[in-house]
C-alpha cells in the first residue's frame, strides 16, 4: 500500500492546485493521499522568497478544496493536514492553528532555530566554521523535544532536515552526539508521533533520505512508529521513490507503516 502523508500545493508555495496533486497521486497508486499545506507563520519568521501572503489569501480555498475531494474521492482516502511550523517562541499561534480546522493530522516541520529559517540559502552554512554548525545541529535537537512535549503534533517530519546544507560535517557531529538525537526522537514516541521517512533529501543538496542511516539506527532500536513522505511540491515529485523509502524501512526491522485519520493513528503493513 502506497501512503504520501507529506504533500504540498500551490495555495503554499508548491507548484499546482489541489485536484492536480490528486490527480498525480492517483498516477502513482497512492492509496491514501495526506495533504499538508504549510501553516500561517507570524512575521518575523522569513524566507528570501516569501509565501506568506499568497498562502493567507487562499488558507480557507485549500481547506475547502481538500475536504471536497475528500469527501467525494472514491479511487483513494483524501486526508486534510497541516505542516505546522513549530516556532519555539510561538506556543500559543501554533496551537491556535493546529486547532482551528478539523485536520486529519498534524505535522511538524522544524525550519526555524529562533527566528533563522535555516533551509532557506545554502550560502547560510558556507560560512559557518564546524563548531557554529556543532551549535545548531544540537540546537534542532533540543528544540524537536520540547516540540514533542506540547502534544500538539503528530509527525515529526525531515527529522535531520537540519543537515540539508552541511551534510558535509553533519554525520560527525551525529555520530558524536547520538544520545542527543536518541532523546528527540524518543520524546516524539512518548507523545504518540510518528518519524516521518522522506524521499525529499535526494532531491536537496544533502542527496539522501531523511533521515540518514544514524537516525535509522537510533528509530529502529527505540522502535518509533513511521510514515512515509515525498513532501512533494508538485507533480512530478508527489509519490516520489515512496518503493524506495519502504525498501529502506524494511532494511531496519520496520514491518509497518502508519497514517492518521481523525487524528487517530492506523497501521498497515509493510509489502
Amino acid at each position: 500500500m502506497l501512503i504520501d502523508l507529506h504533500t504540498h500545493t500551490f495555495f503554499g508555495h508548491g507548484k499546482n492546485t489541489v485536484f492536480e496533486m490528486y490527480k498525480a497521486g492517483l498516477k502513482k497508486g497512492l492509496a491514501i493521499h495526506g495533504f499538508s499545506e504549510h501553516s500561517p507563520r507570524p512575521l518575523g519568521y522569513d524566507y528570501t522568497n516569501e509565501y506568506r501572503e499568497h498562502l493567507n489569501k487562499h488558507f480557507k480555498q485549500y481547506h475547502d478544496e481538500v475536504l471536497d475531494l475528500k469527501e467525494k474521492s472514491t479511487e483513494n482516502k483524501i486526508l486534510l493536514a497541516l505542516e505546522l511550523d513549530w516556532l519555539e517562541k510561538e506556543t500559543s499561534f501554533i496551537q491556535e492553528c493546529a486547532e482551528s480546522h478539523a485536520y486529519d493530522y498534524i505535522i511538524a516541520g522544524i525550519h526555524f532555530i529562533e527566528k533563522w529559517g535555516f533551509d532557506d540559502q545554502e550560502s547560510h552554512w558556507k560560512n559557518l566554521i564546524k563548531e557554529e554548525r556543532y551549535k545548531f545541529y544540537s540546537a534542532y535537537y533540543k528544540t524537536m523535544i520540547k516540540m514533542a512535549k506540547t502534544k500538539i503534533f503528530n509527525i515529526v517530519a525531515h527529522p535531520d532536515l537540519i543537515k540539508i546544507f552541511s551534510n558535509d560535517t553533519f554525520p560527525a557531529w551525529i555520530k558524536n552526539n547520538k544520545n542527543l538525537a536518541e532523546d528527540a526522537l524518543l520524546a516524539c514516541k512518548e507523545n504518540n508521533m510518528c518519524m516521518e521517512i522522506s524521499s525529499a533529501g535526494l532531491r536537496k543538496p544533502c542527496q539522501e533520505i531523511y533521515p540518514c542511516r544514524q537516525l535509522m539506527e537510533i528509530a529502529k532500536d527505540i522502535e518509533i512508529p513511521i510514515t512515509f513522505a515525498s513532501d512533494g511540491h508538485c507533480i512530478h515529485s508527489i509519490g516520489d521513490r515512496l518503493l524506495d523509502l519502504q525498501k529502506y524501512a524494511l532494511e531496519y526491522g520496520f514491518t509497518e507503516q502508519h497514517y492518521f485519520e481523525n487524528k487517530t493513528m492506523q497501521t498497515e503493513k509493510l509489502i
